[in-house]
């Protein structure tokens, strides 16, 4: 702690979680600092840029946008002067072969639309909203404060909630309750890949997440995902905050077991009194300490841990519109296959599942007049599996192209591609410092959730605080700003009760009274 000044935080990496806890720090007068790898702020959010085309590196829509609300708000600023957003309706287009399931947030709307194509469920439908709107205002306060003791579970919210929680159930089975025809059942499930896991795994406590999509709807930021977090960038340097970009931390420094500063690639070291570590949480704890330094997160007992599937991604370039909705998947012919392949046996499937993001339809600010930039994205294994991607990767590359050929809409697409990017499991690792590709973080299994997952507040070196995909409350962006909310709160905690000792001590030093 800096005496009576303001105390110095370093955070590492500008994604989105080190970004929100800078923002939410630099308004409580911490002199901060943010040191990121990349040339951009962003991390695996941030923008990509091929030619005139403009894409979204990772995450596509934003979700329960009150969250980042309140967030902006906490740091003494409105969103929509930095923003613009457009709800999306329908939310998604969900292809099983010829029948297309367009749901929205308009419940009666989506309970019509289910009797016409899924005759008979429509109530199960009315069910599961209701009954996941009791099991959400239960579960909410549990992604919005710390678990850090075993004694965290007997708090009377944990008791609460408890009934509702259905950890012990999965996804695919809850959603089974409701829904008789397989199809309507993936529709409501296939939300498990914003998690990276497979539905048939998935805790059931997350079957929130469809419910989340239908309740409060899906958004887009006009210029993308990025624009969020290039806004947060902004306020962070309006509150006095500085980002140092193309900036690669070496080390974290350590004193006695507490954090002291940064080691940066280029050799500089930088003081803090405090860390919030925003890298990716398998590689932070495997690189950035000196080596022997942890003994809870030792390099083999990460690789024992379990992580998400990871996803190959094909950035294009399009001359000409894209008659595609904003979002679509388009399911294998066997959804639980495919699944199982990429989770379970680690091999890359022949009929894969593909998930489009065609934003050009409502947002002209990322490709040239009359053309479209399309992202595609195809959940695979992660680098445990073994693949071989440099040989692997062009195979992919053409299955995905091929693919999509085979959408009516996409047909002679090859032609029409001006700019073309492929990115591999490999490149995630790489370029990006994903452990394992895994591009979902950590995975959501019961041994690794709530108190079991990384704490908030570092449990091997003092002075440090996580946020991300990688701590608690879990990957996603509406959790990853929850992390960072609570983060920054047991920072300031924690810098405050110093404080208060520091004064103490130092009356009790000059009144006289033996220490």
């Amino acid at each position: 702690m800096a005496g009576t000044s303001a105390a110095k935080v370093a955070v590492v990496g500008a994604g989105p979680g080190g970004l929100a806890a800078a923002m939410l720090l630099a308004a409580k007068g911490y002199e901060v600092e943010i040191y990121e790898k990349q040339d951009t702020v962003g991390g695996r959010s941030g923008e990509l840029r091929l030619g005139e085309y403009r894409f979204d590196r990772g995450a596509t829509f934003l979700m329960m946008p009150h969250l980042l609300e309140e967030l902006f708000t906490m740091a003494g600023r409105s969103l929509h002067s930095y923003v613009s957003m457009k709800e999306l309706d329908p939310l998604y287009s969900l292809h099983f072969g010829e029948t297309v399931f367009r749901p929205s947030t308009d419940q009666e709307q989506t309970a019509a639309e289910i009797e016409r194509l899924f005759p008979g469920n429509g109530a199960g439908y009315r069910r599961f909203m209701a009954e996941e709107d009791e099991k959400f205002s239960r579960v909410m306060p549990l992604l919005q404060r710390p678990f850090q003791s075993p004694a965290d579970y007997l708090k009377r919210d944990v008791l609460h909630a408890l009934p509702k929680l259905h950890a012990t159930d999965t996804v695919y089975n809850r959603l089974s309750k409701y829904f008789d025809d397989e199809r309507l059942r993936y529709a409501f499930t296939f939300q498990a890949k914003y998690l990276g896991m497979s539905p048939w795994e998935c805790p059931g406590t997350f079957t929130i997440l469809s419910y989340l999509e239908h309740r409060y709807g899906l958004y887009h930021p006009i210029g993308g995902i990025n624009k969020v977090l290039q806004a947060m960038a902004d306020v962070i340097r309006e509150l006095g905050g500085r980002i140092h970009t193309s900036s690669a931390v070496k080390r974290i420094l350590v004193n006695n077991h507490h954090a002291s500063g940064l080691l940066l690639a280029d050799g500089e070291k930088v003081q803090a009194d405090y860390v919030v570590l925003g890298a990716d949480f398998g590689t932070a704890v495997t690189q950035l300490f000196e080596p022997g330094l942890l003994k809870k997160y030792t390099p083999v007992k990460m690789a024992r841990k379990r992580y998400s599937c990871s996803t190959a991604m094909l950035y294009l370039g399009v001359d000409g519109a894209v008659d595609l909705g904003h979002h679509s998947v388009h399911f294998s012919g066997d959804y639980r296959r495919n699944v199982d392949e990429i989770t379970r046996q680690g091999v890359l499937s022949a009929d894969p599942s593909i998930y489009i993001h065609n934003p050009s339809v409502i947002d002209s600010t990322l490709a040239p007049a009359g053309k479209s930039s399309l992202y595609v994205l195809m959940p695979v294994p992660n680098l445990q599996a073994g693949i071989d991607w440099r040989q692997e990767g062009p195979a992919v590359r053409e299955q995905m192209m091929e693919r999509l050929e085979r959408i009516p809409q996409l047909a002679g697409l090859s032609g029409r591609v001006e700019e073309s990017k492929f990115f591999s499991p490999l490149d995630w690792r790489d370029s990006l410092d994903v452990y394992n590709g895994a591009t979902f973080n950590l995975a959501h299994n019961l041994g690794q959730m709530m108190y079991l997952r990384p704490h908030n507040t570092f449990q091997e070196v003092s002075g440090i605080w996580l946020v991300g995909g990688g701590t608690h409350p879990g990957s996603g962006l509406p959790t990853i700003f929850e992390s960072a909310k609570i983060s920054a709160r047991l920072l300031e905690e924690h810098d405050r009760a110093a404080r208060s000792r520091s004064v103490a001590v130092a009356g009790a030093a000059g009144s006289g009274v033996p220490l």
